[in-house]
């Protein structure tokens, strides 16, 4: 990472790592292998073994599955007298000793098919009490690493001599967890990584939504309000032993993380410095003088730099946007630095051509987003717009007026031209925002949000908007629904959706962009096939870009339509058929109706007039944009008033629905919705309206002494240009 929180900073120095994996992580609820949550730990330290790391493994898992496999093998040698009879528990030793051969020879098979070479290290407690033998395993782990051998460490419970190995702590380790911790001093590791079935350590139970995630656990502050065993609020996952051997471990100087097993590259983030689990640190003590800011304080922080924001001059706000537009065009040469190393590294990462794509600031994009943001500051100004003038008695006069929504949090993937437009709007708007942009775009995300605070003077503040870095920020955030007034995601469906599931704020935006086009009998087909490859082929990564084509039935013996077909085909547009298409055009048939493509393919679909075409985009469209070509006006009106989405055509690109092509000066997003904005959302889309009663000492008093007039006043004329 390019700067690190202290907590860290340490990852940097690592070279060797003890990973430990306990058995809720290697088996399933049901006591089999989780193959799965395996191959993907094998991966992961394939990876890290071929970039040179030294890592060993310490797992567990060994008494379950022999477990397991005695089970299934007393079921099947069984009669049913036998089954009937209660059956006994079997020897804990035993399983030991059936499972550990089994577990060995999973994973050896695993890594055999990575091309990495493994070995087995059985050991109990009392070997480590034995000076001679703690040499000769040091000089056997060296020997193995410098080979590129992960070694794989396990307690013997088959020949241990403790009957109660997970409850005696009198000896010198007592389960895997210690163990690890042990292994970490005596093999003098960089790094203890502990795999536990949660993401880390609680300062609740992890169950309980009020409780938060410990980023850095401090001896001093967190020991004694913790608690563990039967009355736990935190012990799922042996996590006592966990943070036991943790802070054995940290305090006597090698750091560990806690973090889930369940994820498939937890343990690579952890080595990029990425903020996931519970670290532990015998300096952790002295990060916490740098206050760390929840995101509770950024919320907060916002609302108050929104409200002086409010508070100014007209001409004052409109310098901040013609500021930042001069910045913006003054560092342009460091910002595409920053971006150029965002997308080396994206292709690097083997990330597709559509993000990567997305992602690029290309030449004359920052001089377009300048050219915007000067353009949304001549516009009229947004906040305090008397919509509406009543007096409602003689010398009682009440307004209605335009006033922001408050704070915005806006989550978006790949673009990082999208905080700049959405900085421009938020700052139009006179409202706070928080920002978080996808890790594909980190550096170009940060110069170009420090490019814009900079701009903003003292007088506001620049934690106006605030970037968030973590995505594990992200959940607390949204619990925030009496800081952050509005949530506006941009990006793919998965994204949108899990917003909506996860926060009672409310939510602007759209999951899919299912837009179609409807040919009609009437239609001019020149102009239709220059509408049709525009929709389709201009950006087909678009959320306005064509995904499903319908054409009247009289249109496919027409010459004309065969060649918009082909000039589609031609252009690498591949056709996909619904139930009727499909058959008659000799095309695949479509898996869904309802698909978005985001690629250079669309569904092609024949109906029999306008009415079906109305109800086909009311069956399978998204509510997002949708057009007709027809020369039949009296069509395109049916069509024009019933089509129920945020934005319906008449002869023109589905493209065109874009807040910059409206002519809004740029869009946080597009909505679907119909509560408060729908299609492209400008700065009237980040507005809500509150109501000013000016009087002359009235009071209610019953209506005794109020004559009521209700009438409407004229509004005055401000001579400005409009939104």
């Amino acid at each position: 990472m390019d700067s690190m929180d202290p907590t860290r900073a340490f990852v940097k120095q690592v070279k060797r790592l003890i990973v430990k994996v306990g058995t809720a992580v290697v088996t399933r609820s049901d006591g089999r292998l989780a193959l799965g949550r395996l191959g993907a730990l094998c991966e992961q330290l394939k990876e890290l073994n071929s970039r040179g790391y030294e890592v060993i493994l310490v797992t567990s898992g060994a008494v379950g599955l022999g477990r397991q496999r005695l089970k299934y093998r007393r079921l099947a040698n069984s009669s049913f007298s036998d089954l009937r009879n209660t059956q006994s528990e079997f020897d804990g030793k035993a399983c030991a000793a059936v499972g550990q051969s089994s577990l060995m020879a999973l994973y050896d098979a695993m890594f055999s098919q990575l091309d990495v070479t493994s070995s087995q290290l059985l050991v109990t407690d009392a070997f480590f009490s034995n000076e001679a033998f703690r040499k000769q395993l040091s000089d056997t782990v060296n020997s193995l690493l410098a080979l590129r051998v992960i070694p794989i460490f396990n307690e013997n419970d088959a020949v241990s001599t403790r009957s109660a190995p997970y409850e005696d702590s009198s000896g010198i380790f007592w389960d895997n967890d210690s163990l690890a911790g042990l292994l970490a001093l005596e093999q003098k590791a960089d790094l203890l990584v502990l795999l536990s079935d949660v993401e880390g350590l609680y300062s609740g139970p992890p169950s309980d939504p009020k409780s938060k995630l410990i980023d850095t656990y401090v001896k001093e502050k967190h020991q004694g309000e913790i608690t563990f065993g039967d009355k736990s609020r935190v012990g799922r996952g042996g996590m006592t032993a966990k943070v036991n051997a943790a802070v054995c471990a940290a305090y006597a100087g090698i750091p560990v993380v806690i973090t889930s097993g369940y994820a498939t590259d937890n343990i690579i983030r952890v080595l990029q410095g990425e903020r996931i689990g519970t670290v532990f640190h015998q300096d952790a003590h002295k990060w916490t003088v740098v206050k760390e800011v929840t995101a509770r304080e950024m919320a907060v922080a916002a609302r108050e730099c929104s409200r002086r924001l409010q508070a100014l001059e007209t001409q004052d706000r409109r310098r901040i946007l013609l500021n930042i537009a001069d910045a913006l065009e003054a560092n342009e040469n460091t910002i595409k630095v920053e971006n150029e190393a965002d997308v080396a590294a994206a292709q690097e990462a083997g990330y597709d051509t559509a993000l990567v794509s997305r992602l690029l600031l290309k030449p004359g994009k920052i001089s377009g987003l300048a050219r915007s943001m000067r353009k949304l500051a001549d516009m009229e100004e947004p906040i305090s717009h008397v919509l509406r003038r009543t007096e409602l008695a003689d010398g009682l006069n009440l307004e209605k007026v335009s006033c922001p929504l408050g704070v915005l949090l806006v989550v978006f993937e790949s673009r990082p031209d999208a905080l700049v437009q959405i900085a421009a709007l938020a700052i139009r708007s006179g409202n706070g925002l928080l920002l978080k942009g996808g890790k594909e775009a980190k550096r170009s995300n940060a110069i170009l949000h420090k490019v814009i605070t900079s701009a903003i003077p003292n007088s506001v503040g620049e934690k106006l908007i605030g970037l968030v870095t973590s995505r594990e920020d992200i959940p607390d955030l949204l619990k925030l629904d009496d800081v952050i007034d509005l949530v506006i995601p941009r990006g793919s469906n998965k994204l949108v959706s899990q917003i909506k599931e996860s926060t009672k704020i409310p939510v602007l935006g759209h999951a899919e962009g299912i837009c179609h086009v409807y040919i009609d009998k009437s239609a001019k087909m020149d102009m239709a096939k220059r509408i049709v490859l525009d929709a389709k082929t201009d950006y087909p990564a678009a959320c306005n870009a064509m995904e499903t084509l319908l054409v009247h039935k009289d249109l496919p013996s027409n010459d004309s339509f065969d060649e918009l077909i082909a000039e589609l085909q031609c252009k690498g547009v591949t056709l996909y058929g619904g139930p009727i298409a499909s058959n008659l055009l000799s095309i695949p048939e479509a898996i869904s109706l309802n698909h978005e493509y985001n690629s250079m393919a669309c569904t092609i679909e024949i109906v029999d007039d306008v009415f079906a075409a109305i109800h086909h985009i009311h069956e399978h469209g998204s509510g997002h944009t949708d057009c007709i070509i027809t020369e039949d006006h009296e069509v395109a009106e049916i069509f024009l008033h019933q089509v129920d989405s945020a934005a319906v055509f008449h002869n023109s690109s589905t493209r065109f629905c874009d807040g910059a092509r409206f002519g809004l000066g740029a869009e946080v997003g597009i909505s679907t919705g119909r509560i408060h904005a729908r299609g492209p959302v400008g700065v009237e889309g980040l507005l809500t309206t509150r109501w000013i009663l000016r009087g002359k000492g009235q009071v209610v008093d019953g209506d005794k002494g109020v004559h009521y007039t209700h009438k409407d006043l004229l509004l005055k004329s401000r001579g400005m240009k409009t939104l």
